[in-house]
């Protein structure tokens, strides 16, 4: 196809990444794959260029691309160690702002950097409503996000256009929080945690991918954008629905104390905090959810597991 449009995708091959990769192929765009590795590792010189985030990308590598989707990051999940928050602060800060500073001395400029960042920015917010123009909060997941963000910043002063994707909790069946709750929901194990009071911003994988590709096309969105469904559940809702889809009670909460001692320090900050988030930027720009409602998510999600090809990009 002769003026197929070329998207370079770092992350593409985590749970957000190989579904949005493989959604945007067969919508017809051309995929090139950000890949890490060293300069021994031999890759596809059309569909993969490897890279080492916090070193030097030669921008000749990452020029003439029609957009730039950037997903790559060390997982959250796991006890914060010194280490691992050294790990999950570097590969987003540094690999960020490697790739930012790369993108804005090439010559064919991309059109889009679509970078991750997540609504840990926020903090822990209780009941408080949070739209993208609500002030970060604090803690390590807030201070990270902002640090994120801001290393975009040799894009955005290069024109191109910058959006910071901040994501919800991602819901498929296959990885990510859902994966991790199915089975002790499914043996009858399942439970709220801690008080349940906390606020989860939710969203299905279909409407990442679908808010991603709106975002692509929708010229007028730049800066943060909230991916999250208009409908977030508290922690006591977002368990009983669980376990009403799948059939099971849910008659045993795990308290606070047992999730502190389960993943230590992610627990208050990622299972305990309450964030409140709504898509304020994706509603004004006129993007259609598909699954706004947890029961209809839920239901999708745990009668067809996932499908990659049930994942497509369709006009919003």
């Amino acid at each position: 196809m002769p003026n197929q449009p070329r998207i370079l995708i770092s992350g593409a091959s985590g749970l957000l990444g190989s579904a949005v990769a493989t959604a945007l192929a067969a919508d017809s765009y051309e995929i090139v794959r950000l890949v890490r590795g060293g300069a021994g590792v031999i890759a596809s010189a059309r569909h993969e260029i490897p890279w080492v985030p916090g070193k030097p990308l030669d921008p000749a590598l990452v020029e003439g691309f029609d957009s730039v989707i950037h997903l790559a990051g060390e997982s959250i999940v796991g006890r914060w160690t010194a280490a691992k928050k050294a790990r999950i602060r570097d590969s987003r800060v540094r690999g960020t702002a490697t790739l930012a500073e790369a993108l804005s001395r090439t010559t064919a400029k991309p059109r889009v950097l679509l970078s991750a960042s997540a609504i840990g920015y926020y903090g822990d917010r209780g009941d408080e409503i949070l739209r993208e123009d609500t002030p970060a909060g604090t803690g390590f997941l807030a201070e990270t996000s902002r640090a994120w963000e801001a290393a975009t910043d040799p894009a955005v002063q290069a024109g191109i256009r910058v959006v910071h994707i901040r994501i919800g909790v991602a819901l498929a069946p296959h990885g990510g929080a859902l994966d991790k709750m199915l089975l002790p929901f499914k043996l009858g194990f399942g439970g709220r945690i801690g008080s349940g009071r906390q606020w989860w911003s939710w969203i299905h994988i279909a409407d990442i991918v679908g808010a991603v590709t709106h975002i692509l096309r929708c010229d007028s969105l730049r800066g943060p954008v909230n991916l999250v469904t208009p409908n977030p559940a508290t922690n006591a809702e977002f368990t009983s629905t669980l376990a009403q889809v799948l059939h099971r009670p849910a008659f045993l909460p795990m308290p606070a104390f047992a999730a502190r001692l389960a993943v230590g320090e992610m627990a208050d900050a990622a299972l305990l905090a309450s964030q409140h988030v709504e898509p304020a930027k994706l509603r004004a720009s006129g993007y259609a959810f598909r699954f706004p409602e947890l029961v209809g998510a839920l239901e999708d999600l745990l009668a067809n597991p996932l499908d990659r090809s049930r994942i497509t990009n369709r006009p919003s």
